[in-house]
């Protein structure tokens, strides 16, 4: 029988067929964690060795049936990942308005590791208007978030990252967490929120993981869900995160969590 304390995590995105990334991905790190997982298919890719050679979104009217579906879950945070279409973002847009009061962790992926792109102008545009307003906490890297701004801001120091979190701000997250795991030789991010910037920085692990930003925002997701405040849950998760690296194992072609 589950526990009454067990944690309930939604996690809303796109397969990955290896299951490196995405909604599969998140399904193993909340399991590690003691959360329990339920998912949303919003979207399906074909990606690996030669980049995303395929991604077709899931109808609005399927999404829409997957949230009542869920409606006994007694979902305690929602994990938002890559989405494919503007339809999706709308009708996953308009399943967490429903859902008022739970917290919405979104990791806006709009290209894929193995290289290719998910999500197109018209998408980005819909996340940006119709996703962004229903987050507590977004987490783009510093691509997204000059796609996300549309606009040619530099990006390459750490004051340049809170220039640009308090511009996402702005789009209406209640907070973002920008990642800046490509800059230099150090590994920053940086917290807005509330009006407050945090600077979470530290010497870099060797080495790289595919899914890294999938399991720092399941983390995340899954820590905001035991009522955990924010600045805590994304210490916790980059915990998490560098000692999936460190530790990552060899599968085909790429390092990975699992």
């Amino acid at each position: 029988m589950l526990s009454a304390r067990q944690p309930v995590i939604c996690s809303i995105g796109t397969t990955h067929p290896w299951n490196v990334a995405g909604l599969t991905l998140d399904v193993l790190v909340l399991h590690e964690l003691g959360g329990r997982s339920v998912s949303i298919i919003a979207g399906v890719s074909a990606q690996g060795p030669d980049g995303v050679v395929a991604r077709t979104p899931v109808p609005g009217q399927t999404i829409a049936a997957q949230f009542a579906a869920l409606r006994q879950a007694q979902i305690d945070a929602f994990r938002v990942g890559a989405l494919v279409a503007p339809e999706s973002v709308r009708s996953v847009g308009a399943g967490l308005e429903r859902a008022y009061g739970v917290p919405v962790v979104c990791d806006p992926v709009i290209a894929s590791s193995d290289g290719g792109i998910l999500a197109d102008e018209a998408t980005v545009k819909a996340l940006r208007e119709r996703l962004l307003p229903r987050c507590d906490v977004v987490t783009p890297n510093l691509e997204e978030a000059r796609i996300l701004l549309g606009s040619e801001i530099v990006i390459d120091d750490v004051a340049g990252m809170d220039r640009a979190a308090r511009a996402l701000g702005e789009l209406g997250a209640r907070a973002v967490l920008l990642k800046g795991g490509h800059l230099a030789d150090r590994a920053v991010d940086v917290l807005y929120n509330d009006g407050r910037t945090t600077i979470f920085e530290d010497i870099r692990v060797a080495g790289e993981m595919r899914g890294t930003g999938d399991v720092l925002a399941a983390v995340i997701a899954f820590e905001l869900a035991r009522s955990t405040p924010l600045t805590e849950a994304v210490r916790r998760a980059r915990v998490v995160v560098r000692d999936k690296i460190a530790n990552a194992r060899r599968f085909a072609h790429m390092r990975v969590a699992y």
